[in-house]
């Protein structure tokens, strides 16, 4: 609105002309949203409180019993100041922009559906896992539908360090894509289980994002380090931006001992917004290094699912996901988090280092 508003008046006065440049925005996206969060913050737990939305512990993780009641839909602190600073500092014009904002709150709404059947019936346990999935579906598929519709947008596909390989997928690439955030989006969910530690990861995989987003937006930067331009994605550039500032924000709530929890509200928006942010840059392979940490704790799962079948009742792991293993080991829930981000921040540095390894 503020670009909007103001560029304009450019012409006239020259201060004015700070607008036009992306990263002037994304960084003031970074921290109008991060004010937003931090002021709110105290208000919005104290709300979520009084209208009793605390969160359910399951009785197999005895270690988080004491955090029983802690209020959850935490995430809708994060969309609500990504969405202001958003709409303050980006070109509303913009179409990716607008398509990059409805992924978030559509994959995040059909969290919130999921989490208020939860509290608002002690024994319901939700949306069902098909009813979740159609949902996540349904967003992704209208989404995907707008994107290639783009004339500046292709359906080939990149793959990371290999500069001559893309093939182009055709309509083949609309379910492609439709799986890339869905499996982002549960995988987020899945990580989210201790205090911080999906957030972490999500704020340094989004910075990570921004860097390719704002290449793929920019032509001389593309052509120098040989992705594929697409013009005006560049803009969200200043939604990356917003989502950083507003997951600092929450993490300053949510770090450990947490004062509120994301719930399925935030993971599922966050994970689905990151899978697209992936197809918006052309960097869907590069998704699982970006989000190593993600990756890593839905095969732990899918390992633990698998094996117990195969075997009759056996584990790989003491409890699945992995973070849950290390808790049942004895390590300190805070030691488990920092060594989780340090392992994100590993994957992040190698996820952009394939920007000149081609």
């Amino acid at each position: 609105m503020l670009y909007n508003l103001l560029y304009p008046l450019g012409t006239e006065y020259i201060v004015f002309n700070v607008f036009r440049y992306i990263t002037f925005r994304s960084v003031w996206a970074l921290v109008t949203a991060l004010l937003i969060g931090i002021l709110i913050g105290p208000r919005f737990i104290g709300w979520l409180r009084r209208i009793k939305c605390g969160q359910q512990i399951h009785e197999d993780v005895k270690a988080h019993q004491c955090k029983a009641g802690t209020p959850t839909m935490g995430g809708l602190l994060i969309a609500f100041s990504v969405t202001i600073s958003v709409v303050l500092w980006g070109d509303l014009h913009n179409s990716y922009l607008w398509m990059t904002l409805f992924v978030f709150l559509g994959f995040a709404g059909v969290g919130f559906l999921d989490d208020f059947m939860k509290i608002s019936h002690k024994h319901n346990k939700g949306l069902s896992a098909r009813a979740k999935f159609c949902g996540q579906l349904a967003v992704a598929g209208i989404v995907m539908l707008f994107l290639v519709a783009e004339p500046a947008y292709s359906t080939r596909l990149a793959f990371p360090f290999f500069k001559a390989l893309d093939p182009d997928l055709g309509y083949l690439y609309i379910p492609f894509a439709m799986f890339v955030m869905v499996g982002a989006s549960n995988a987020v969910n899945l990580t989210d289980g201790l205090d911080g530690l999906a957030i972490g990861p999500m704020i340094v995989a989004t910075l990570v994002f921004a860097v390719y987003i704002y290449v793929t937006g920019h032509v001389k930067f593309a052509q120098y380090l040989q992705v594929q331009h697409v013009p005006g994605v560049g803009e969200v550039t200043v939604f990356c931006g917003a989502l950083a500032g507003a997951g600092l924000a929450f993490l300053w709530f949510n770090a450990y001992p947490a004062q509120v929890f994301m719930g399925d509200v935030g993971s599922l928006g966050l994970g689905g917004v990151l899978g697209f942010l992936a197809v918006l840059c052309k960097q869907e392979l590069l998704l699982p290094i970006v989000g190593g940490l993600f990756v890593m704790e839905t095969l732990s799962v899918i390992l633990q699912v698998g094996y117990f079948k195969w075997t009759g009742g056996k584990r790989i792991f003491r409890m699945a996901p992995l973070h849950h293993h290390y808790e049942m080991k004895g390590v300190p829930e805070s030691k488990i988090i920092i060594r989780f981000w340090i392992l994100s921040i590993m994957f992040g540095l190698i996820a952009l280092s394939a920007l000149k390894l081609r």
